[in-house]
């Protein structure tokens, strides 16, 4: 079985307040979307998917990795889950392990065991906290949302009995102000 790791990195980033876009802030000196991109490349996938659109990534995306860009990607989180899943069954995988691009101390150890997973639905679990990555086998991709900010979190309140949760080290902060990329430089 195969299994594409997929990086959603579409959005615009309003809340963010910085001098740029939120995926191109300075953590660390690099920007905020290549630790995520680190993290998930080193974890193995047999393919990693990233979805762009509000800002172009391709000076930014390893080679290998496949860049997808989704000119829809204001109308929503469920617009650019569905092209990468497209991609991912046109390419033949059972499953993807998604994550976001602004996640930059996501673990490649969590993109690991939540890919090792075999239930049609696994959730990383930091202590009580389900977050990102979040693995989703192919049968349950006809069950995702077309449309509008949400992707997994839909099937998985609608079919609690598909989810297992997988514990996992690290930190979930997404980046989505200057206040949360501060708290992330300490």
């Amino acid at each position: 079985m195969t299994v594409a790791a997929v990086v959603l990195a579409a959005g615009a980033g309003s809340r963010f307040s910085g001098p740029t876009h939120k995926l191109l802030a300075d953590l660390d000196g690099r920007p905020v979307v290549c630790h995520a991109l680190d993290a998930v490349v080193a974890a193995g996938f047999d393919e990693v998917i990233v979805v762009d659109g509000a800002v172009e990534l391709t000076a930014l995306v390893p080679a290998g990795v496949t860049l997808v860009h989704n000119p829809d990607w204001a109308q929503g989180q469920a617009g650019s889950l569905r092209r990468a899943v497209a991609v991912a069954a046109a390419a033949g995988h059972e499953a993807v392990v998604v994550g976001l691009g602004d996640q930059p101390r996501v673990t490649t150890d969590a993109w690991r065991r939540v890919a090792a997973c075999p239930s049609p639905i696994a959730v990383a679990c930091y202590g009580t906290q389900r977050r990102n990555p979040v693995r989703l086998g192919r049968e349950v991709w006809p069950l995702l949302p077309a449309e509008g900010d949400e992707g997994a979190r839909t099937v998985m309140r609608g079919r609690p009995d598909l989810v297992v949760e997988v514990a996992c080290d690290g930190e979930p902060l997404d980046v989505d102000t200057v206040e949360d990329l501060q708290r992330l430089r300490r």
